[in-house]
Order: structure tokens, then sequence, then C-alpha cells
């Protein structure tokens, strides 16, 4: 068996091997909105963190020491929309990924058109299969060993939850097919 001390790895060798055990490992595809901008990112350290309440549980890291925009509107406006994709939305996905001025959205590099929230301002994805309403619960800043900020966890509520009809029994309120 292969053994790393995790003080030996770099940060990227410990993201690689972190984000490729956990598996499946969803990645929530998060809308954020500032004054003037939509943000869309895919968001890799993501989960449910409770039953009993309707929790997500999101962890976005911090780049070059900088918070990400997505971590600064919820933080700003409380609020965010997270989708599940299938494979039709994954080249769409990634082309989000891109590192972008603060002023331009992500939504400008692909062709999806948007749907109007229920409870938060912020729109969602309509060709997502799933799609959460959340707002802000709970947020907590994670540092390393030298009290340098390296990212930001987010407990969001879930308001509102979206199913594609082919994934849904809507009577009994189950998932007709497994993970997408």
């Amino acid at each position: 068996m292969y053994h790393f001390s995790s003080d030996e790895l770099t940060p990227t060798e410990r993201y690689k091997l972190l984000s490729g055990s956990v598996i499946p490992r969803p990645i929530a595809w998060v809308m954020t909105e500032d004054v003037n901008t939509l943000n869309l990112a895919p968001i890799s350290f993501f989960q449910v963190a409770c039953g009993l309440m309707p929790w997500l549980a999101l962890s976005v890291g911090y780049r070059n020491g900088k918070r990400k925009d997505t971590a600064d509107n919820i933080l700003t406006h409380e609020e965010a929309v997270v989708h599940l994709v299938d494979e039709s939305l994954v080249k769409q996905m990634n082309a989000t990924a891109a590192s972008l001025p603060h002023d331009q959205s992500e939504l400008d590099l692909i062709n999806l058109p948007l749907v109007d929230s229920k409870s938060v301002s912020v729109p969602g994805l309509r060709d997502a299969k799933i799609r959460f309403e959340t707002k802000l619960y709970d947020y907590k800043l994670l540092k390393d060993r030298a009290e340098h900020p390296v990212a930001d966890f987010f407990f969001l509520e879930v308001t509102d939850m979206y199913f594609d009809e082919a994934l849904m029994d809507p009577a009994k309120k189950i998932h007709r097919l497994p993970r997408i």
C-alpha cells in the first residue's frame, strides 16, 4: 500500500488524491449574483450536510490567496442556486471553471437559458436536471496552520428543489434513476 504524508504533498497533489478518492463525488454548479453580474462556477467540494434540515455544505477554496467571486457573492447576498448536471452539460460546466474578471459572467462562455427562481433572486439554469435554491445558513472561514485563509465553508439552506420529470416519481418523492 502506498503511503503519503499530507505535509509532504503539494496542494495540487493533495487535491487530486482527495477529490479522486471520495467517489462518486458530486460537483456543485453554483450560480450567484453580484450587483450586475451572474457568476457560475463548478465547486468540487460539496455534499448534503444534513437530512433533518435541508442543508448543503459547500467549500470554496481560495485562489492565489484571494477569495473567489462565488464566495464573495454568497457572503454579500446570502443566496445561491446549486445545480447538479448530467453528461449533457459537462462541457459547459467545464467551460465555466475559467478565471474571469469580477465583472464578466461565465454565462458569456456558454449558451444556456435561465429560469427565474421562486425564493431567491438568483436565476437557475433551465437545462440542469436538478437544482436547489438556497440561502446562507452558516459560514466558517477555514485557515491553514499559519492562519492564512484557504477556503470559505458554507452551510446553505435549501428553500426550493427542482427535479427533471425523468428523474422523479412525484407521488413518492423519490428518484426513479440512480445518481446522474
